[in-house]
């Protein structure tokens, strides 16, 4: 447990640091291009400078992450929460630290130019990363570089919320997907670090501070429901036109060099009548939870720019993630609902805070899928009870229906694009990233297909045999001689008695899919045969199963670790 203790104070100071650093590099960019509001204040008597930064900024910085992407990161794209997901729960390999650093570069680059794009995205990753080295110490503690990497993140996330209970369940909830407590205690240790580097240390400020004496009527318990419901519906397009947007860029054919720059120019040509659009928009988010500050129509326009930006400046190449662009459209629609509550009902209510509180989780939680730490980060910024209990009640009505609709969360979503479907849990995720090339023997009796059957089936007896596979003369598998097809045809040729089998296996099936095409099988084991057309080796059932009993159990092992 000492080890532990010391990776998580290690893993979480150094990510908080990273973290600090990060925000403070984006907020630099921000004043020194003129995307931040502050600065644009400060030179308002020059319009032409304005609006030429606008526009070229974010286009020219977009060309940079195009170039940084395509000759820095070995995967030619930026890197986010989907590959820590996918590396731990299926044990795999992270992409490369040179890939991690220029991707968190990238992003880095991507908001300070004004993209309309999230910073808590590549924070997540950056925590990942610190994690990922921190677990190449050697030490005998079982499960090192999983739970390294949930310090990480439960770090990263405390320290951009100041809310080390959030950062604590969301890297359990999203990331590691159980609550041993082995992972349990070294991450509780990671964000409480985050949480004090970020909040005594530097005393950075809060995302945003709402008074709120409470729900003032019962009857607004419903209201609150139907913010998620309405909440979520908007969730679910705005996932959907995420996931679309790649593709878009895909059957337009621009060559992926120039796709962020695209993506910036429009960014900049909607700012010059828009500008709350640049960024992650802290300001318009602070400003949505006062009254009056925004018209009802500017609300509708901004939600709907920040949609559609979004998701151009994310499906065409910007760094960054969605938690940001979530919250800020998210408090836009609440406030945008309460305006109408208010107007069409024409009945008491609580006022604007709560709405747009509501309406921010709501919509959030369903995209990143961590309705519990959405629900958390409300208490601990708010300290308000009751502001929590409604916005927990509109992020249960809003994953009820978005998980229908659409699945547990972008990331998820967009992981099973990428053949790793976690809807059926980890067993299968696990199973499906082992291919069954690992499980095969070639000691198997072979026979040529112009061999004699009665000396394969010698051979067959003395192995205690049943088949053995043949093969033709160019060395491609033909099929399998079974013993029982070969009685008193003794004389005949391997060849002309061989059968294809009702199971042939890749070197590249999967166990999981090996285990669904086995079911109902008869016979030895199963041929595996390259795409070349030869036998890699046979595979047994029984090797199948005994892969499916080591991974569930392993797992169990490690979701109920003591220490």
């Amino acid at each position: 447990m000492a080890v532990l203790s010391g990776v998580a104070v290690a893993v979480g100071g150094i990510t908080a640091l990273g973290a600090i650093a990060f925000v403070d590099a984006v907020a630099w960019l921000n004043d020194a291009l003129l995307v931040s509001p502050r600065a644009r204040v400060q030179v308002e008597d020059r319009a032409a400078l304005v609006a030429a930064a606008t526009v070229l900024v974010p286009t020219l910085g977009g060309l940079l992450v195009g170039l940084l992407l395509r000759h820095g990161a070995i995967e030619g794209r930026p890197l986010g929460p989907p590959d820590a997901i996918r590396a731990v729960q299926t044990r795999g390999a992270l992409p490369s630290v040179r890939s991690g650093v220029v991707s968190s570069l990238a992003a880095a680059l991507s908001l300070g130019c004004g993209a309309s794009v999230g910073q808590y995205g590549p924070m997540v990753y950056l925590g990942t990363l610190f994690g990922a080295l921190a677990a190449r110490v050697r030490t005998p503690v079982r499960n090192l570089r999983t739970i390294a990497i949930g310090c990480g993140v439960a770090a990263a996330i405390a320290t951009a919320f100041n809310a080390p209970i959030a950062g604590l369940v969301f890297a359990h909830e999203v990331i590691l997907r159980h609550y041993s407590i082995q992972a349990f205690a070294p991450t509780t240790v990671a964000a409480a670090t985050g949480f004090v580097v970020a909040n005594v240390v530097f005393d950075r400020p809060a995302l945003f501070l709402v008074a709120f004496d409470g729900v003032a009527h019962g009857y607004e318990f419903p209201l609150f429901a139907l913010v998620g419901v309405l909440s979520a519906l908007l969730a679910v397009g705005f996932m959907r036109l995420l996931l679309a947007a790649p593709a878009l860029a895909a059957r337009l054919r621009l060559p992926a060099v120039l796709r962020p720059a695209l993506a910036g120019l429009a960014v900049g040509a909607v700012a010059l009548a828009l500008p709350d659009v640049l960024g992650i928009g802290t300001e318009a988010l602070r400003f949505a939870t006062i009254e009056g500050a925004f018209a009802p129509w500017e609300l509708a326009l901004l939600i709907a720019a920040k949609i559609a930006l979004t998701a151009l400046c994310l499906g065409w190449g910007f760094a960054g993630g969605v938690f940001s662009p979530a919250l800020l459209i998210g408090i836009l629609f609440g406030a945008l609902l309460w305006t109408g509550f208010d107007g069409l009902l024409g009945v008491p209510n609580s006022g604007l805070v709560v709405y747009a509180i509501c309406g921010m989780m709501a919509l959030t939680s369903p995209v990143i899928g961590a309705p519990l730490t959405t629900i958390l980060i409300v208490f601990e910024l708010t300290h308000s009870y009751d502001l929590t209990i409604a916005a927990m009640v509109a992020v249960v009505f809003s994953n009820l229906v978005s998980y229908q609709l659409l699945g547990r969360s972008l990331f998820d979503v967009q992981l099973a694009r990428k053949g790793v479907d976690l809807s059926a849990g980890r067993d299968r995720a696990l199973l499906d990233a082992v291919p069954v090339a690992r499980l095969i023997h070639t000691d198997m009796p072979r026979a040529a297909a112009d061999e004699r059957v009665g000396a394969v089936l010698d051979r067959l007896a003395a192995a205690g045999r049943a088949e053995a596979p043949v093969i033709g003369e160019d060395g491609r598998f033909l099929g399998l001689l079974r013993a029982q097809d070969a009685r008193d045809r003794e004389d005949a040729k391997a060849g002309a008695l061989a059968r294809r089998g009702a199971v042939v296996l890749a070197p590249d099936t999967s166990v999981w899919e090996a285990m669904a095409a086995l079911d109902g099988f008869v016979g030895d084991a199963a041929p595996v045969v390259d795409h070349d057309g030869r036998l890699a080796g046979m595979v047994t059932e029984a090797a199948v199963i005994g892969a499916y009993l080591d991974t569930v159990h392993d797992l169990r092992r490690e979701e109920n670790a003591g220490a």
